[in-house]
């Protein structure tokens, strides 16, 4: 069975900071390609972030100099350490994985993230 669980989501205020942790089990976890997308109320799914089997990352350009991908290949955990955020990062944030970049793929059930004052 293939899991992805996030935590770390919740309620901050503008300029504050909040990190995001995926946990994946019934993976080999360092064969894939992990990333972060984000869903806001009424707009599309869009990748956050992406982090390659090794290290590598992409990451969007609303997002660039504030936000920032890791992976601990030991412990199978992605992360996503947010700063300065802005009420526009209000969204649920899902955890993503690819096998080799590719398929099969798996997505986490996904956690709130609310920026407001």
């Amino acid at each position: 069975q293939v899991q992805l669980v996030e935590s770390g989501g919740g309620l901050v205020q503008p300029g504050g900071s909040l990190r995001l942790s995926c946990a994946a089990s019934g993976i080999i976890f360092s064969h894939y390609v992990m990333g972060w997308y984000r869903q806001g109320p009424g707009k599309q799914r869009e990748l956050v972030a992406r982090i390659r089997r090794f290290g590598s990352t992409t990451s969007a350009d609303s997002v660039k100099g504030r936000f920032t991908i890791s992976r601990d290949n030991a412990k199978n955990m992605v992360y996503l350490q947010m700063n300065s955020l802005k009420p526009e990062d209000t969204a649920v944030y899902y955890c993503h994985a690819a096998y080799f970049g590719t398929s099969p793929e798996y997505w986490g059930q996904g956690t709130q993230v609310t920026v407001s004052s």
